[in-house]
């Protein structure tokens, strides 16, 4: 099966523009495609970690990829599935995100000379002459069609400020430098950037002719990675200091049955063939995947000795053996302490399990709190640091949420 296939087998294309010729081009290794990741924290998350693995296929496949990071683009904001205006941020916090990015990227795609590249639309938008864009670039869009684009249809009852009403047209001059500056003949995004996509196709083929061929691809990859590349406390970020690699894993751990399998075939390098044998798995075989699924993620992500750690720690807590060594922790401090005792709730917010202790009240009164495997029925209870320095806990949050806590 050559790697076009494969992408349609996993289930990673939804539509594209040119199919005959995108196969061509990907199944002979000369497709030069970007993807853009606008760098609004300083952290990668799942949801680019599903297009990163996308980029290391193509270019397992002998295809180059292109990195965009959206120096200039984030300083708009994409409005693509948004209810609100997004924060504006500053050139300097742009900077030290796009830094982030740089590292994090360099795990998954090989960058250098004739390899995969890594670009700043910064460089190019910039330095762009309002004037100049709006007689060469805007007299290309149609306003009516922009005002149909699937990624401005949601704001436009709540309001579509100028600002990001230009995205489109931004995302669209991109692909077009690309083309030219690069021959980059190829652009992927999510089914949400579909639009913004067109509009970068369009404007190359009216601006340097019919003949320019610059094709169009969009994925299931991203907008299932935006479903869940959220939790109940936020994102799963791919910066172990903002999610450990056992959190991570058992972030994977805990998909839910219907979707194990489309995980393992989206995001995984398993072959094909033994994921095809996985689809008859049912019952206690559903956790086995999932097993499989946590483990093969943290690996791409963490490294096989921190999966490794991950997976220990998750089948000796799960089988009640108590292995604290590589679960998510926090040390209390002498100033955490009032007469040596510290309440539930104040470690509940300490640990990041609850905001607030309105939150954690509610959550054990509900009966949603464990300590070391014992229901806490009390909001009031408390813990010694004498005790805490001797012993750490495990304070549970449901079945799927561990936290050790020590002094």
């Amino acid at each position: 099966m050559q790697i076009y296939e494969e992408l349609v087998a996993r289930g990673l294309i939804a539509q594209v523009t040119d199919e005959k010729e995108i196969r061509e081009l990907v199944n002979s290794g000369k497709a030069t495609f970007y993807i853009g990741f606008d760098p609004t924290a300083d952290s990668l998350h799942v949801g680019h970690f599903m297009a990163l693995c996308l980029m290391k296929r193509l270019q397992m496949a002998g295809n180059r990829p292109i990195a965009l990071l959206g120096g200039g683009t984030g300083m708009i904001g994409d409005p693509s599935g948004k209810t609100d205006m997004r924060k504006m941020l500053t050139k300097e916090t742009i900077e030290h995100n796009i830094a982030c990015f740089k590292k994090q990227m360099s795990r998954f795609i090989e960058f250098g000379e004739d390899k995969a590249m890594m670009v700043n639309n910064a460089d190019w938008l910039l330095d762009l002459n309002y004037v100049d864009v709006l007689r060469e670039v805007g007299a290309c869009f149609s306003v009516n069609n922009m005002l149909r684009a699937k990624c401005y249809e949601q704001r436009m009852e709540k309001g579509l400020s100028f600002l990001e009403f230009n995205y489109m047209i931004m995302q669209s001059y991109d692909f077009y430098h690309l083309f030219k500056e690069y021959g980059c003949n190829m652009q992927f995004g999510g089914d949400d950037q579909w639009s913004n996509m067109l509009g970068g196709t369009e404007l190359i083929r009216k601006k340097l002719g019919k003949d320019a061929h610059a094709m169009t691809i969009t994925l299931l990859l991203n907008s299932e990675g935006k479903k869940m590349g959220k939790t109940v406390s936020g994102a799963v970020w791919l910066d172990p200091e903002k999610t450990t690699p056992y959190e991570f894993y058992q972030y994977w751990r805990n998909v839910a049955d219907a979707d194990v399998l489309k995980c393992i075939r989206m995001l995984t390098f398993l072959p094909l063939e033994e994921i095809d044998a996985m689809d008859k798995w049912e019952g206690s075989q559903l956790n086995t995947a999932k097993e499989i699924l946590a483990y093969e993620l943290t690996k791409l992500v963490h490294g096989e000795e921190e999966a490794e750690k991950a997976q220990n720690s998750a089948r000796a807590l799960f089988g009640g053996n108590g292995d604290l060594e590589n679960m998510p922790s926090t040390t209390l401090a002498d100033e955490d302490f009032t007469d040596g005792r510290i309440d539930i709730l104040s470690v509940l917010i300490k640990t990041g399990i609850t905001k607030s202790r309105g939150e954690g009240r509610r959550l054990v009164e509900q009966g949603g709190v464990s300590v070391d495997d014992v229901k806490a029925t009390d909001f009031n209870m408390t813990f010694a640091q004498a005790d805490l320095k001797n012993k750490p806990v495990v304070i549970k949050k449901g079945k799927k949420i561990f936290h050790k806590i020590e002094a």
